[in-house]
Formats: C-alpha cells, sequence, structure tokens
C-alpha cells in the first residue's frame, strides 16, 4: 500500500506540473533584449534553444513577458534574402548631327571592330544639312555599353550636365538594341536642373526603365533642345543572395554498435542541411556513409528489439597537409532529418576518430508584444505541448518585406534553472518508475510466496489422502 501510495502522489504531481505552463516549468530561459516599443518583434532562435530543447519540432518554446504571461508566437523558415546594388558603366557617347529629323528616323553609318564595339557612328550626307540654316545641329545620340554590358543588366541612366551650365529642362526618349538594327522603346523621363536664388540645384538627372540588358542605346528628344551632356552614365542593377544565418555543432564521437561504426549523440531539435568530419590528424582519408540507428521491433516474444542503419549520404573524407597548405573535405547537403544519433559506418576499420561538423538554419520566432517588458525566452520542457501558431494569428496582414524588416530582438545567453518544476517534474518520474519497479518486484516476491506456500500444502495433503 505504502508504494501504491507513492506511485499516486507523483502521478499527481506530475499531472499538476503539466497543467502548469510559466516560467519556471522549464530548465532554461533566456532574456530578450528590445531597444523599442514595437507590438510584433522577431529573434533568430540562438544556437541554445535546439541544444536544451526537449522536442524535435520545438514544442517547449516559450515566450513570456515580465509578469509570466504567455506571448502568441509563430515559427518561421528564414527566407533567401537578395542584397541590391548599382554599378557605374561607363560607355561610349556618338552625336548624331542632322537637320530636321528624329534621331529614330535617321539612316546611319556604322562601323564597328570585330568584337561589336562602335568605332563611328555618322549621318548619311544627304540628312546631315540643315536646309534652313546650312548648318547640321544635334538630332540625338548613340551610346554604346561595351560587350559587358549583356551580362549584368542595366536599369538607370545618369547625366551630367556640361560644365558651366546650371539649368536645363528636357524630355528624353530612350531606345535600345542589341545588333544595331532593330530597335526598342523603353521608356522616357522628364531632366531638369533648377537653381534657386541662394545657388540651391534641384536636379532629376536620371532615366530609370526596367532592368534589362542591351549592347547599345540611342536618344532622342521629345521637347526642350538637345544637348551635349558632359557625360552619360550606365548603371548596372546587382543582385546577390544573402547567406542566410547558420548555427553549427562539433560532435564527439563515441563507439557504434558494430565495429566500423561511431556514433554522435545528437539534441533532438538539430535537423542538420549540412555535415562534414573534422580531423584532429594531420593526414587522414577516410571513405564512409552518414546515416542513422533506427529501431525495429522484436519479430518474436521474448526478443529484444533490433536496430538498422539508415544511409544518408556516402563519400570520402580527407585532411591533407602538402607543404603550406592543408587540404580539406568541405560539408556536404543532408537532408534534413532529426535524429537522435548519427552513425558514421567507415568502409574499413579505422583509428581515427573525428569529429561531426553539423550544421543548421535556425528558425525565426515572431511574437506578439502584448505583455510588460522585458520578455523572457523558456525552453526545456519533457512532453510538453506546441504553443506555436500560425503567421497570421500573431502577425494578421504584414507583408513579407514588412516581416523581414521587424525589429530584430537580441537574446542573451540561456540560464539553467536548478529547482525548475521541469526539473522537479523529470526526477518525480523518475521516482515514479523505480516506485514501480519496486512494485512490480515485491508483487513478484508475494506471487512466488503463496506459490511456494500452495505446493507444500499440496505435499501435505496428498500422504493423507493415500
Amino acid at each position: 500500500m505504502k508504494h501504491i501510495l507513492i506511485a499516486a502522489m507523483a502521478a499527481s504531481a506530475i499531472s499538476t506540473a503539466a497543467a502548469s505552463d510559466a516560467p519556471q516549468d522549464y530548465t532554461h530561459l533566456l532574456p530578450l533584449t528590445t531597444s523599442a516599443r514595437q507590438g510584433v518583434l522577431q529573434v533568430r532562435l540562438p544556437k541554445d534553444v535546439y541544444l536544451h530543447a526537449r522536442s524535435p519540432l520545438l514544442d517547449d518554446v516559450r515566450v513570456f513577458d515580465a509578469s509570466g504571461a504567455l506571448q502568441p508566437f509563430a515559427l518561421r523558415t528564414p527566407m533567401q534574402a537578395v542584397r541590391t546594388s548599382r554599378r557605374d558603366l561607363p560607355l561610349t557617347v556618338f552625336p548624331l548631327m542632322a537637320a530636321n529629323a528624329s534621331a529614330s528616323q535617321l539612316d546611319l553609318d556604322v562601323s564597328t571592330a570585330p568584337d561589336g564595339r562602335l568605332l563611328s557612328v555618322k549621318v548619311r550626307p544627304d540628312e546631315q544639312r540643315d536646309k534652313s540654316n546650312g548648318q547640321p545641329r544635334l538630332a540625338g545620340l548613340v551610346l554604346d555599353l561595351g560587350k559587358d554590358a549583356a551580362a549584368t543588366p542595366v536599369s538607370a541612366l545618369r547625366f551630367t550636365l556640361p560644365s558651366g551650365q546650371q539649368d536645363y529642362s528636357a524630355q528624353v526618349w530612350l531606345e535600345t538594341s542589341t545588333d544595331m538594327k532593330h530597335w526598342d522603346t523603353v521608356g522616357a523621363a522628364d531632366l531638369n536642373w533648377l537653381v534657386n536664388k541662394d545657388a540651391q540645384t534641384l536636379s532629376n538627372d536620371r532615366l530609370e526603365f526596367d532592368a534589362r540588358s542591351f549592347r547599345y542605346a540611342r536618344l532622342s528628344w521629345r521637347s526642350g533642345a538637345p544637348l551635349q551632356f558632359a557625360a552619360i552614365t550606365a548603371e548596372q542593377l546587382i543582385r546577390a543572395d544573402v547567406a542566410l544565418p547558420t548555427e553549427q555543432l562539433l560532435l564527439q564521437a563515441a563507439t557504434g554498435r558494430q565495429a566500423q561504426d561511431l556514433v554522435y549523440a545528437v539534441p533532438p531539435a538539430v535537423a542538420p542541411s549540412k555535415a562534414g568530419l573534422q580531423f584532429s590528424e594531420p593526414n587522414v582519408v577516410l571513405s564512409g556513409t552518414l546515416g542513422s540507428y533506427r529501431e525495429l521491433p522484436a519479430r518474436q516474444t521474448g526478443q529484444g528489439p533490433t536496430w538498422r542503419f539508415d544511409p544518408l549520404i556516402s563519400s570520402t573524407f580527407y585532411r591533407i597537409a602538402q607543404g603550406d597548405q592543408v587540404r580539406s573535405s568541405g560539408d556536404l547537403d543532408v537532408p534534413s532529418v532529426h535524429a537522435t544519433q548519427w552513425v558514421l559506418r567507415t568502409t574499413a576499420p579505422t583509428t581515427a576518430r573525428p569529429a561531426l561538423r553539423l550544421s543548421w538554419q535556425p528558425a525565426t520566432l515572431i511574437f506578439l508584444a502584448s505583455g510588460n517588458g522585458p520578455y523572457t525566452l523558456a525552453v526545456g520542457r519533457e512532453r510538453a505541448t506546441p504553443a506555436v501558431r500560425e503567421l497570421n494569428q500573431v502577425a494578421p496582414g504584414f507583408s513579407d518585406a514588412e516581416l523581414q524588416k521587424l525589429e530584430q530582438v537580441s537574446a542573451g545567453p540561456a540560464v539553467q534553472q536548478q529547482g525548475s518544476s521541469a526539473t522537479d517534474a523529470s526526477a518525480t518520474l523518475e521516482a515514479t518508475n523505480a516506485a514501480r519497479q519496486r512494485l512490480v518486484v515485491l508483487w513478484g516476491v508475494l506471487l512466488l510466496g503463496v506459490a511456494a506456500l500452495a505446493f507444500m500444502v499440496w505435499r501435505l495433503i496428498r500422504p493423507a489422502r493415500s
């Protein structure tokens, strides 16, 4: 009866702990620091969260305010960011001198080099002279952006006035071509430079358009006097993917279930996207397969479970010092799986015990700051129920661009709670299991004693009956 009472009390304690959801119920707390008062904030989950989480899906992650109230939050996979920059591309300008005609209507004599570079662009003689005054005038400009222009799109042209000129206003039209034969109208811009009485200049010196690749351009005027600009610069739009933030974990090897196996204990929340080996030996080449163990149920009653090796990726790992240079195998892309043990199975026995390097992209936690700061990130609890919500329930109406611009909250180091309820619940569970084991042993001894007593009675009764 005593053991049954202990088990009942332990079960009651666990039930009470499960009903609670407060900061003290978690093994580790991380303080969150913010500099501004915003309704929706984001924090990139630090490495400590993945090291101390008890759930593969981060079910035991919470955000609490200063009073211990749970804050609504969502988890979001980081999106690939693109960094945009502009680069100036010098170009060559060829003026078109003609009579009263638009640049697009002129018949041109074009001389090019074998690589397509324009050597000269001239208007045919019968169109050069203006019959009204006998002098040709500027009718347009032809631009050669060079052979490298086709590799990177151009998104704008920037104009510079001649020295000494301050005021100017005109509408300029742009056409582009790849062969100087077929032209596409791209767009137009009203260029103007205005100077006030205080010598302050207000200018619109750019002709912007949708980024496109072309080699040649042609400018003509729809209003305003044509002008030989001091310089024209093409702006190339450079887009580059920004590397997503990653976390890295280095794990030491332990002996596996087979002689050629090395086992690495992995936190359950870590699902790596890359894996590699780090050797301490100066020169080593090791062929093997990375995978994990899977437990299979027993085929027959009384037999223990069996283990199967599930391969993920095979490669040759190495570290070779050649002179002053060290060559080593890089990290490999691996399937993103949750496994508490990773296994390296080598093709031949080896004495090398390399460390396993795992890399993963941490999730971004977006939470609604509906309480009073400061806020705390909590993690580490067995069998926690998930509290994550859909993103539209935390930040409704926010676009992807707005979500990326949310204030980034910084998380401090994880602080372990020695007397947390999560630790107490774990200890209570261990005590319950021990109590149950003792109870089973006592019942076994009792049943064995009853069986022995029954056998002795049977032996005594049998001669009397005879």
